[in-house]
């Protein structure tokens, strides 16, 4: 059965084609957690590739949780939701092309809640007078941008949440958000659309901004939550037009 789903990789990353192709093959199921895979010397011959490249693809799979490496045992798949890593997490993102099953969803959107308000309080204390004028320079493109233009305000919209991160001085949450950015910007690019959704937006970036520059932690925590309830309160709408049964939208699971 495994000999059928692997076929010769020809393309010049092999490497990184190498473990796109097992990470699908993982992710969907179509290899079974537990299962383990052919010797490095088998796999080479079955992809027609060496068997460095295939070492190092399988280094990289491990590196991310989604297999174990053991010497004189070889490689055994894992449950990549007990042994996966914030590498994975960009990777089934990634894989499910910003569609995301309701409850990888709902996950994200609570971490967000518990994260977001805590690191606009704590960019209020610790923002830079080079990241005032950053935060002033993305309302000019803002306001300037074309309404019609929906995924350049996506764009601005997820750089100011970004630079949030930044200023907080916090190292990892930036890191964090990046891993975030095809989902993020799949679902607030839809209701960017509305352009009442996205003249409100801008109006709470300008009161977050304000209280970032005067060093009002409380208020930029207040904002960043209102912030927040308002794109799920739209988040949801919008999911509830398209799925009248009320559930949010599931992950592709071919």
């Amino acid at each position: 059965m495994l000999d059928a789903l692997i076929e010769p990789l020809r393309t010049d990353s092999l490497k990184d084609v190498f473990v796109l192709r097992f990470e699908e093959l993982i992710l969907s199921g179509k290899i079974q957690i537990g299962q383990k895979l052919p010797s490095e010397r088998e796999l080479a011959l079955q992809l027609s590739v060496s068997r460095p490249v295939v070492h190092e693809g399988l280094v990289e799979l491990a590196s991310r949780g989604l297999i174990s490496l053991k010497p004189r045992s070889g490689s055994t798949v894992n449950d990549y939701r007990r042994e996966g890593s914030l590498t994975l997490l960009a990777s089934l993102i990634q894989y499910r092309k910003g569609r995301l099953e309701s409850e990888l969803l709902e996950s994200l959107l609570q971490l967000r809640r518990l994260l977001e308000p805590s690191f606009a309080e704590l960019a209020a204390q610790n923002r830079s007078a080079e990241q005032v004028h950053e935060f002033s320079a993305l309302l000019e493109k803002e306001e300037s941008a074309d309404p019609r233009n929906t995924l350049k305000i996506t764009d601005l919209d997820f750089d100011f949440h970004l630079l949030i991160a930044v200023a907080s001085g916090n190292t990892v949450y930036p890191l964090l958000m990046n891993s975030f950015r095809p989902v993020y910007t799949n679902l607030s690019g839809q209701f960017f659309r509305d352009r009442e959704v996205t003249v409100a937006v801008h109006a709470y970036h300008r009161a977050l901004a304000q209280a970032i520059e005067g060093g009002d932690g409380g208020k930029a925590k207040s904002v960043m939550t209102t912030i927040l309830q308002h794109g799920e309160e739209h988040l949801r709408r919008m999911i509830g037009e398209e799925n009248p049964a009320g559930s949010l939208p599931k992950g592709d699971r071919s």
